[in-house]
């Protein structure tokens, strides 16, 4: 009987040598959800098996942003510009062999840095201790795919993100499915003309073992987007592209890569090295973040506009109340608002009054 990598390797075979057309659809569809299923199996198996040294990393701050790229592109060099930490640098391969943290303080906002090992191709495989430095990837909250201007490829590190299960600047699809003890699968499309025909999705969904369950699409997908709903592990991530170095290239240069080779991305050009672009690029990273700052005023005294809450965007007041203290929410009374969500100045909220940036917030509790 042939062994999972076995299987692995016929499956991508087939479909590497099959091309995708309507009549094709379907077989690659079922192709597909096999070859993730034993993907997700394999992956099972070494996360049981011996553990290798591991990079562990205590998360701290408001945020996490992972530093991902090839190695030797300036990724120490813009941890030490643009935090407080101290990361060893060369002109060589493999400089950083650890994790290395440091903090961005920014509008108010405290943000974990981690520069990490450089990634090659076939990291997700575990080349390079490629699966240590995809973990600490995982628990990040934004990462930024660092290149330079001459190395600019960015779709390896992409595939090497996307074999690890990650999916960047995407949104889960529109799926609900509900498992049930009877009656087969049940296929319902909300939308015009579906992508994917009921036949399809009830095979994929049997390839993964739902023998049971009633599945509604909200919206046009492909198969890939199914398997990844019904995989149920993929991560979704805001991830933001840093061309580094840019002080050796032109603006022409510049301006053909971004339309050319990273057209489609949030790109912020630097020069590490002399510390160009990297005003903007906090920037960027505070908003990519959804970060927002609410500044506290107690009751009967001035505001506090110097040491802000930073919450994130779409935050409620019941949230603004657990980011003090539990209490808060449990003897909560009322609130008052200044700022950009108020309807007027001082206006009384609730719980579920929703927030915006810099507005001023007193909470009023039961004595």
């Amino acid at each position: 009987m042939a062994t999972i990598d076995e299987q692995i390797k016929d499956i991508e075979d087939e479909l590497e040598k099959t091309a995708y057309n309507k009549n094709t659809q379907h077989h690659i569809g079922k192709l597909k959800a096999k070859l993730s299923r034993l993907k997700d199996n394999l992956e099972l198996r070494r996360s049981k098996g011996p553990k290798g040294q591991g990079y562990s990393v205590k998360k701290s701050g408001h945020a996490t942003v992972a530093l991902v790229g090839f190695p030797s592109v300036g990724k120490s060099t813009l941890l030490n510009k643009i935090t407080n930490a101290d990361s060893e640098v060369g002109a060589y391969k493999f400089t950083t062999l650890s994790v290395v943290p440091g903090e961005m303080e920014y509008r108010g906002a405290k943000i974990q840095v981690l520069d990490l090992p450089g990634l090659i191709k076939d990291a997700s495989k575990g080349k390079g201790r490629g699966r240590e430095v995809l973990s600490v990837v995982r628990s990040a909250d934004l990462i930024i795919l660092m290149i330079d201007v001459f190395e600019t490829n960015i779709q390896v590190l992409v595939d090497e993100l996307s074999t690890a299960n990650l999916r960047l600047n995407q949104k889960p699809p529109d799926i609900v499915v509900s498992r049930k003890s009877r009656g087969g699968v049940g296929v319902n499309f909300t939308t015009a003309k579906p992508s994917l025909d009921e036949e399809l999705v009830r095979d994929m969904m049997n390839e993964y073992g739902f023998i049971n369950a009633d599945i509604v699409i909200r919206q046009k997908i492909d198969e890939d987007q199914l398997i990844d709903h019904i995989a149920g592990n993929r991560l979704y991530m805001p991830a933001i592209a840093v061309v580094n170095k840019i002080d050796l290239v032109s603006d022409e240069y510049l301006r053909q890569l971004k339309n050319r080779k990273l057209k489609g991305w949030k790109v912020v050009p630097v020069s590490a090295e002399n510390g160009q672009g990297l005003a903007a690029l906090k920037d960027a990273i505070f908003d990519s973040l959804d970060l927002i700052r609410i500044y506290m005023k107690p009751q009967g005294k001035e505001a506090d506009l110097v040491e802000p809450l930073v919450i994130r965007t779409g935050s409620d007041i019941g949230a603004v109340c657990a980011s003090i203290h539990r209490d808060f929410r449990k003897n909560f009374r009322y609130a008052l608002i200044w700022g950009k969500s108020s309807r007027f100045p001082g206006q009384i909220v609730g719980l579920d009054h929703v927030v915006m940036d810099e507005d001023i917030v007193s909470i009023i509790i039961k004595r």
